[in-house]
């Protein structure tokens, strides 16, 4: 069975401004801001959460499905995707239109600035779940356009397709009643900390209202681990410490990508979660969103050395 990973799809170009902002922005002339950073470093990376989660999914034994949309400049990404095994059936080429690009500049206090420009993935929904032929075993709605994700957990519910509802940084685009319908009647609904919050407050229900909503609330606390709420219980799922901390970017797809296979593996939703902080461990320890380069053995034999138990 195959898994569906629905989400953005993007080019990322990540440069480092070699000193600090603050010694360049005058803070009583923002209103009239203009500032040119000298940036000597530059580095081009394949990314999105689509496909992030899908390059990740790969690398632990997954199948995964990527539907998205991208645009004309897709090429050097498509040969990527290819060398990596993942399919690129699902993704949708348009015609002139640009493939969603993040331009992100860091200086060494660890500031950002960012523009991104959307492009394809703002005609997201032309990429169609009813044009995936696949047995799907679980899906994924993560952050993309907001119609696109409203489209999809639509059609996956009315599929019967279990579905995992992750809207991380798109859940700000989602007002009371959109948040409630894409919520009710997911299988499992992923957010961090800060999300959990404004989730419940964006919907309007407490917390014992949403997990009766769905089939379980994931909430991850990044180096804390995770935690579940399902049944009536609340369980804590410890994290996986990194050997070493290289660029955390890309860590909570690589998280998403572990749950989705624990959960099409038949795990119990604890121990998908412990593949996912496994999986967001080792993304922590190379640069870049798709920088694992480590096999499903490879993995496998992690998962065996950290938890005492093989992959499912």
């Amino acid at each position: 069975m195959s898994v569906l990973v629905t989400g953005s799809i993007a080019i990322d170009h990540v440069m480092v401004f070699r000193d600090r902002f603050r010694n360049h922005i005058l803070p009583d002339k923002v209103h009239m801001l203009n500032v040119s950073f000298h940036v000597p470093s530059l580095r081009k990376s394949w990314g999105g959460c689509g496909g992030n989660i899908a390059y990740n999914l790969k690398r632990i034994g997954g199948d995964p499905v990527l539907l998205g949309t991208v645009g004309e400049d897709f090429a050097e990404y498509a040969d990527w995707l290819d060398r990596n095994g993942v399919s690129r059936d699902c993704i949708r080429v348009l015609e002139g239109t640009w493939t969603a690009q993040a331009y992100i500049t860091t200086d060494l206090d660890d500031n950002q600035i960012t523009a991104f420009h959307s492009g394809a993935m703002d005609r997201a929904h032309e990429a169609r779940i009813a044009d995936v032929s696949d047995p799907l075993d679980v899906a994924i709605v993560s952050p993309n356009a907001k119609r696109a994700m409203q489209e999809y957990a639509r059609e996956l519910k009315a599929r019967g397709v279990r579905i995992v509802v992750d809207p991380g940084q798109a859940l700000t685009q989602f007002g009371c009643d959109d948040l409630r319908e894409l919520i009710d009647g997911a299988d499992v609904f992923v957010v961090n900390d800060y999300e959990w919050s404004l989730s419940r407050e964006r919907a309007g229900w407490d917390a014992d209202e949403i997990v009766a909503k769905v089939g379980a609330v994931v909430v991850t606390q990044g180096e804390r681990g995770s935690r579940v709420l399902q049944d009536g219980r609340e369980i804590e799922v410890e994290p996986v410490v990194a050997a070493r901390v290289v660029d955390p970017t890309g860590c909570g797809d690589a998280y998403r990508a572990g749950l989705l296979h624990g959960l099409a593996r038949g795990a119990e939703l604890a121990d998908a979660c412990r593949m996912g902080s496994l999986m967001g461990s080792l993304k922590v320890e190379v640069e870049g969103p798709q920088g694992l380069t480590l096999d499903a053995a490879a993995i496998a034999d992690r998962h065996q050395a950290e938890f005492g138990a093989p992959l499912p």
